[in-house]
């Protein structure tokens, strides 16, 4: 269970996950977070996270230390210094607001702006939503679902023609393999 007194509510979805809350390090509250992050500034010094579980209220915290360590970031926040404080977080989520994201270039997108949006062909074909993304190493791969039908498409720009946030949509022109 997630301890905390200071709680965030999220009624307009304004915070995303952005790693998890795996272990503890030593005895001083030192948290070992896997982030789901491409990078690690997301946990310098001085920014805010909340930790909790999905849909339920959050606590928030100012980090004071975090350092790459093996597979997982050690993050030390105020508020937490023992190992008892930290261990009431274990298998949290950690969140940040949505807000203090650096902007990206033109053409490019964080997954939770691509996640939920409807994905069409070139003739206007419905092919679902996208539902989940995973990286290959040389390009992201976007989970497609309608019902019970599923398409993986590269995220290249041959195939991922068009994507307009204000609609929600993605536009694509399937390789000969993927098509239905």
């Amino acid at each position: 269970m997630c301890a905390g007194n200071h709680r965030v509510k999220d009624p307009k979805g304004d915070w995303i996950t952005v790693g998890k809350i795996v272990g503890t390090h030593g005895i001083r509250g030192v948290l070992k977070l896997v982030s789901f992050a491409e990078s690690n500034a997301l946990f310098a010094p001085g920014k805010a996270l909340a930790f909790g579980r999905k849909d339920k209220a959050r606590q928030t915290f100012r980090i004071t230390s975090s350092r790459p360590h093996k597979r997982v970031i050690l993050l030390s926040v105020d508020g937490i210094a023992s190992i008892e404080t930290a261990q009431a977080w274990l298998g949290c989520e950690v969140y940040v607001k949505k807000g203090t994201l650096a902007p990206t270039e033109q053409g490019t997108y964080y997954w939770h702006e691509i996640i939920g949006m409807k994905v069409v062909t070139l003739t206007d074909e419905h092919l679902g939503q996208v539902k989940a993304i995973f990286p290959t190493g040389s390009n992201d791969v976007y989970v497609v679902r309608d019902g019970d039908k599923e398409v993986l498409i590269p995220a290249i720009d041959s195939v991922v023609l068009d994507i307009d946030p204000d609609k929600n949509t993605m536009t694509v022109d399937l390789p000969e393999g993927l098509k239905a």
